[in-house]
């Protein structure tokens, strides 16, 4: 469940966020970042709220555990996959 409070609010984030690329538009791009940031947030609280209300977890430490591993999982992702890319010599 964790992961899931985590996951959906990334997901909505790039499809709002990357509406609109281009450097044609460059402000309605940052509209959009700062849009999606504001609903990811909102959506991250509902969520939470939502669950905690209809089905309290029977372990909260793992659930939040779960929570925090999924977040960092997009800030480690990128370190990760650039040290697999260089190579080794």
């Amino acid at each position: 469940m964790g992961g899931l409070v985590s996951l959906l609010p990334s997901l909505y984030f790039v499809r709002r966020g990357l509406r609109s690329r281009g450097g044609k538009r460059a402000r309605v791009s940052v509209l959009n970042l700062y849009q999606a940031a504001m609903g990811k947030f909102g959506l991250t609280v509902a969520l939470f709220v939502i669950l905690f209300v209809t089905v309290p977890p029977s372990n909260p430490a793992l659930f939040f555990v779960a929570y925090v591993a999924a977040q960092l999982m997009h800030w480690l992702t990128p370190w990760l996959m650039r040290e697999r890319s260089t190579p080794r010599t």
